[in-house]
Order: structure tokens, then sequence, then C-alpha cells
């Protein structure tokens, strides 16, 4: 599985996650299944959609 970001959001922003969520939840609207993450590395809520990879044919 992989992971596509949509959008990414400041982890200081005064407002926390708030401008994360509402992105994802624009988006889910819209049919797509976005969900926030954290990403420690660069302090930052993530907006992503999980891209699942196709099965190998054998």
């Amino acid at each position: 599985m992989r992971r596509t970001v949509l959008e990414r959001f400041p982890a200081g922003d005064p407002r926390g996650s708030w401008p994360a969520e509402e992105f994802a939840r624009d988006r889910r609207d819209e049919g797509v299944a976005a969900e926030v993450v954290m990403d420690l590395e660069s302090d930052a809520f993530l907006v992503v959609v999980r891209q699942y990879a196709p099965e190998a044919v054998r």
C-alpha cells in the first residue's frame, strides 16, 4: 500500500490540525477517501489517500 499526499499543513498552525481536517473532510465530500496523518519528521499534518498496489499476477 502506498499513500499519496494531497496537501500538507504546518503543525505549528494556531488552529492545530483543524485546517488539515477541514481539507480532508472536503475531499471526502467529493468522494475521495482522504485522511489526516502526522509526519513527525517534518512537523506537519498531511492529508493523504491510500493507493493499493494491484496484486502481482503469477
